[in-house]
């Protein structure tokens, strides 16, 4: 059973941990968990987990978010990864701060890297784990939000989500979506 965990970001160091990488930032806290290193690979960096008869390959997208679509479609054809066993990990204006959302489908909700996967799939049936980042910005200030580094104030719950998220990727990977939602839709963090 193949799974493609993917999280969406931009490469370089001017984006690292800033609100629009926390996929990545999630990802690279479940392979320090399991002592995982990542290495180049096309379209991306890779890092391959096995357990209990399953092999997860946890993908950050070296094509920018808004064409995250080609390296989720490329690995997942590589990997032959089917679509119940895909999941992306994205930041989200529209929730706030304190949610973290599994939803096993839907729009894009206006994110460039959904839209790119959704497209390139042609689907809209797959997993993604929201992270709220909320919209604390003024009138035309989104993109500057969106790509700028988390306030002080927000580490230590940002933390809290990110350790959070890593156990429901878990549990996606080896409870199911169903039981995934169940555990983590109904936490609001504060």
């Amino acid at each position: 059973m193949n799974y493609l965990i993917t999280g969406l970001g931009n490469p370089g160091p001017e984006y690292a941990h800033t609100r629009h990488n926390i996929g990545f930032d999630i990802l690279e806290a479940l392979a320090k968990t399991h002592g995982l290193e990542f290495r180049s690979g096309r379209l991306g960096e890779v890092a391959t987990w096995k357990s209990k008869g399953r092999t997860i390959l946890l993908l950050r997208p070296s094509t920018y978010v808004n064409l995250s679509g080609e390296s989720v479609k490329y690995w997942m054809h590589k990997e032959k990864v089917p679509l119940e066993h895909l999941l992306v990990v994205v930041d989200d204006i529209a929730l706030p701060l304190s949610a973290l959302r599994l939803r096993p489908a839907g729009s894009d909700g206006g994110h460039n890297g959904l839209k790119s996967i959704a497209g390139i799939l042609g689907t809209e049936e797959f997993c993604r784990l929201r992270f709220g980042i909320g919209k604390d910005y003024p009138r035309g200030g989104q993109v500057d939000f969106v790509l700028g580094p988390w306030k002080e104030e927000e580490v230590s719950l940002v933390g809290r989500k990110t350790a959070q998220a890593v156990r429901t990727i878990g549990e996606f990977i080896f409870s199911g979506p169903q039981a995934a939602m169940n555990s983590v839709n109904r936490l609001v963090f504060e």
